[in-house]
């Protein structure tokens, strides 16, 4: 994911309530949500990347999940890094706790490309970048994560959690509305961009929530719910070069 927005523990009837956006070039396949009983993962639920792999998004039949962001700083890549979107994997595959599983990454999280991490291990949603090196637990209310650190005032990261509080406030939880909060391509003023590596064009071209290049842009919207019985909704929406809409996924996970 390259946006994502969550609320934990705000709307009295839904605990989670997370909204993202998948940013991604055109040209590298990817396959939609589904679950992963091809590569022997049937509790697999997640998006794949058919180049790397791995996913960016994605959950079990147990309700753990996790999400990832790539941190950008254009000036720290490395050769042949490993896959990012094999932690979330990695994470959703595993029964360790998220601290203890984060603290066994730490050794080797250096070698890979900067990144984001959200994991939810059942029992609470903890965050980890490899830039700051740090594990924390996620306190209840709104946050977001874009490609900086979690909650980075980022102009488009304080617009769509501004946008999912008052989505929340209003009880304007329908799908097609919270995927409408997802479709806004406003941009930054100049004044207001971050310094990434990328020209001020490419900056102003990615500070918006849904993002639209020639050769870039937001692939796919994806939707968690999880209500106060514990039933988790999963919707997928799956966008072409156009900002059409290709097609669908809804799942459901019964508590």
């Amino acid at each position: 994911m390259c946006l994502i927005a969550f609320a934990i523990n705000v709307h009295p009837d839904y605990p989670l309530i997370l909204i993202a956006n998948r940013d991604e070039f055109y040209n590298r396949p990817t396959r939609s949500a589904q679950f992963w009983e091809a590569e022997g993962f049937a509790d697999i639920l997640a998006g794949k990347d058919l180049k790397a792999g791995g996913t960016w998004i994605g959950i079990n039949k147990n309700k753990r999940w996790a999400a990832l962001t790539n941190y950008r700083n254009l000036h720290n890549l490395k050769e042949n890094p490993p896959s990012r979107g094999g932690l979330v994997l990695d994470f959703i595959n595993t029964n360790s706790s998220s601290e203890n599983y984060l603290s066994n990454i730490q050794k080797d999280a250096a070698l890979y490309n900067d990144f984001n991490l959200l994991l939810f291990d059942g029992k609470e949603i903890t965050y980890y970048s490899n830039i700051s090196n740090t594990i924390q637990s996620v306190s209840n209310g709104i946050h977001g994560l874009s490609n900086a650190l979690l909650d980075t005032p980022w102009k488009k990261v304080d617009r769509i959690k501004s946008d999912l509080e008052n989505a929340i406030q209003n009880n304007h939880l329908e799908k097609d509305f919270l995927f409408d909060l997802l479709c806004n391509e406003d941009k930054a003023n100049p004044e207001d961009l971050p310094s990434t590596g990328l020209s001020l064009e490419l900056e102003k071209a990615m500070s918006s929530i849904f993002i639209h290049t020639p050769f870039y842009g937001t692939r796919c919207s994806t939707i968690i719910l999880k209500d106060k019985n514990g039933k988790v909704s999963f919707t997928e929406r799956k966008y072409s070069e156009n900002k059409e809409i290709l097609g669908e996924v809804n799942y459901e996970i019964e508590s």
